[in-house]
């Protein structure tokens, strides 16, 4: 009898929800989100088009607000001659204040997502190990893609993009001196010393230095300890549901705010896009990058979902599209987590392994960085004449996997490790570096857009081999938010059922 009462207050408290919204444009047009046994939310009326485009932070405000930044950019690169400075940082401010604030909830939503995740596995009534199971499976395939993308990336540069290539000039190999100082410092970088280094950013010596520093590995291996051991129903855990709910509610204002966000971080960075400068080899650097990020992204990465779930993935692609096109505006994994997590969400992956997987993903699932430093390599390597052998190849597979995992997730962070990869196997730092960095921002954002809609596919997978599904009443969704009441009855009731 209480477990009845319990869902008939449930449904109490979600029918006052529903009247108490009403009025308000709905974040997840269409989405049913059921409550318990015979009880779901009705859906929301079919909107038209123009309602659609007109609810805020919505995936057509965000796509016609990039296409609109890149329409006014690429006209103003082209037509004027010298963009002053001043208006490009001017411009810039929106943008980058909105970058700011997503980042500013990244670390906490981090840490409540992963000890929430954690005590759901641990409370769960499926049975059958699925904790190790979902563990195994999550890290399990986000290596094994990312060995994929690295080896398919130095195939395609070996046998075509590297013989399309050409020497360059001495003038152009030459070293500025302001950047040999930068050179310098990166050579300094052993290989060891980043195997190393990755290691050690697990296990944190101080966790409050950690969240200073955004050491995010850190932080996401302390809050699975902490979500392990932390006591069920006790008051940290309210504490924690009670700071995810505020973490939700901010993230709910900035999706909103996302088209205007996206748009003043396209726009300003279009004005530093010199279309004249971009020579042969810059231009089949950036075209093989594209062309393996294309091959990665819509042929190889669907196989392996189709095989898997048996779904369309262009479908599930396109409509996780505010994710990976936030992805493009910000070039940072972390900055989009939030929206990665919410478009994951409404694609009914269960709380469990969104909250488990995303993370983990954002932070170990580099795809297009892995795809990128192969031909980055062998672009230094080409405009100096030297040709890389089969044990060279090998050697950039291995150092690409490891160096890719161990990117943080945040702008142009790749730029070290490159310097590191070419090192190792003999290939000088020269002009063309600085080529690299000048360019490096144009790319970093399809490297980041690659990497979040993997993160989106790798969700799906695992839900299906893993076979997790949220208990009864557990689904979450954007509706959510308004009620903390509401989301911690649901997100408690496994515990209580436990």
């Amino acid at each position: 009898m209480g477990e009845i009462e319990e869902v008939r207050e449930t449904k109490t408290v979600r029918e006052g929800e529903e009247s108490s919204t009403s009025s308000r444009p709905s974040v997840t047009p269409g989405y049913t989100v059921p409550a318990g046994p015979g009880i779901e939310v009705a859906q929301p009326e079919k909107k038209t088009f123009w309602q659609r485009v007109k609810e805020p932070g919505s995936v057509w405000q965000i796509i016609f607000a990039a296409l609109l930044a890149i329409a006014i950019g690429l006209i103003v690169t082209t037509q004027v001659d010298d963009i002053p400075e001043a208006c490009t940082a001017i411009l810039a401010i929106p943008g980058n204040l909105w970058l700011r604030a997503l980042r500013a909830v990244v670390l906490p939503m981090i840490v409540t997502a992963m000890i929430m995740a954690i005590q759901r596995l641990r409370n769960m009534t499926q049975g059958g190990g699925k904790a190790g199971k979902l563990a195994r499976w999550t890290i399990g395939y986000y290596i094994l893609t990312t060995i994929i993308a690295v080896a398919h990336s130095c195939l395609l540069v070996g046998l075509v993009w590297s013989k399309l290539m050409r020497t360059v000039s001495g003038e152009q190999l030459q070293v500025s001196d302001a950047d040999k100082e930068t050179i310098e410092e990166r050579e300094d970088v052993a290989i060891h010393e980043v195997v190393v280094d990755m290691f050690y950013s697990l296990v944190p010596q101080n966790i409050v230095n950690a969240l200073a520093t955004d050491s995010l590995l850190a932080v996401l291996v302390t809050a699975v300890v902490i979500g392990y051991v932390i006591k069920p129903g006790g008051a940290l855990m309210r504490a924690v549901e009670e700071v995810e709910v505020i973490i939700m509610r901010v993230i709910t204002v900035l999706i909103n705010l996302a088209p205007i966000g996206v748009f003043f971080l396209i726009m300003p960075n279009l004005f530093r896009l010199d279309i004249a400068e971009i020579g042969l080899n810059l231009g089949i650097l950036i075209g093989g990058t594209l062309c393996g990020m294309v091959l990665h992204l819509f042929i190889i990465i669907p196989i392996i979902f189709f095989l898997f779930t048996r779904q369309n993935p262009y479908a599930l692609w396109m409509k996780c599209s505010p994710a990976w096109i936030t992805a493009w505006g910000t070039a940072s994994s972390a900055a989009t987590l939030p929206v990665t997590i919410r478009c994951v969400l409404e694609r009914g992956v269960p709380v469990t392994v969104t909250k488990f997987a995303v993370p983990l993903g954002c932070l170990i699932n580099m795809d297009g960085t892995a795809i990128y430093f192969p031909i980055v390599v062998v672009f230094l390597a080409a405009t100096q004449g030297i040709t890389l052998n089969a044990a060279d190849y090998i050697i950039v597979v291995l150092l690409s996997t490891l160096a890719s995992i161990g990117t943080t997730p945040i702008p142009s962070s790749s730029l070290v490790l490159t310097v590191m990869i070419a090192g190792s196997i003999g290939v000088p730092i020269t002009g063309m570096y600085a080529v690299v960095v000048a360019i490096d921002w144009f790319l970093d954002r399809f490297r980041t857009a690659v990497n979040v809609s993997c993160d989106t596919f790798a969700a799906v997978i695992v839900t299906k081999i893993t076979g997790i599904r949220d208990e009864e009443g557990e689904t979450y969704t954007e509706e959510l938010n308004a009620s903390p009441d509401l989301l911690r009855r649901l997100s408690t009731r496994g515990e209580e059922k436990a």
